[in-house]
């Protein structure tokens, strides 16, 4: 799919401000300072549509991006950030959790994680309540390009066992830097889009 038009439609964190949910969507979750900014701004082309930041736990709201009025992608905020509060924490997981579990227009979340390191247990149980809520368990192993390409399938590989991923294809390996899977994940979004209507 060419990107013609993105922009950044709405910041919410109740359902009450969501936009209308007359657009196919697809999330990301993942932890704090996984790279969801970076990975947005390179599906778009965009260089600072999303604001990306060094400090975790930057994104507290859900991020709504559309794309050439056909379909949105959006930024749900990090988890695992381990200095907030306990109260603070707990309401991410609520903005998280209400948008998963009550918008009618999304089509899949997809899960980011860090290429150089194992999922964290959050990450594990993120992963799980995706598959367990009927999402295909599409991970996207970020910051390709900060490892060798020799250890490019050995990670992916540690990933995918340390997931219990049943279809380890579906962990895809991305760089925001040189942007060669963007293509790819945009054949994916739009064979489920297909699907779905289907």
């Amino acid at each position: 799919m060419k990107v013609k038009i993105s922009d950044l439609e709405k910041v919410a964190v109740k359902k009450e401000t969501y936009p209308a949910n007359n657009l196919p969507e697809f999330a990301f979750a993942g932890r704090s300072n996984v790279g969801k900014s970076s990975f947005i701004n390179a599906m778009l082309g965009r260089k600072n549509l999303a604001r990306t930041s060094s400090t975790p736990g930057k994104t507290r709201t859900i991020n709504f991006y559309k794309v050439n009025d056909d379909l949105r992608l959006v930024d749900l905020p990090g988890y695992g950030y381990a200095k907030v509060s306990k109260k603070e924490k707990d309401s991410w997981a609520n903005i998280i959790n209400e948008y998963l579990e009550t918008r009618e227009n999304l089509l899949e979340t997809i899960l980011l994680v860090d290429i150089r390191h194992d999922p964290t247990q959050l990450d594990i149980q993120m992963y799980d309540y995706l598959l367990a809520s009927g999402f295909s368990g599409i991970v996207i192993a970020t910051k390709k390009d900060k490892i060798s390409k020799s250890s490019v399938k050995k990670n992916i590989d540690n990933i995918a066992r340390k997931l219990k991923a049943p279809v380890k294809e579906n962990i895809i390996p991305f760089s925001s830097v040189d942007k060669d899977e963007v293509d790819e994940l945009w054949y994916i979004f739009e064979d489920i889009i297909k699907f779905k209507k289907a």
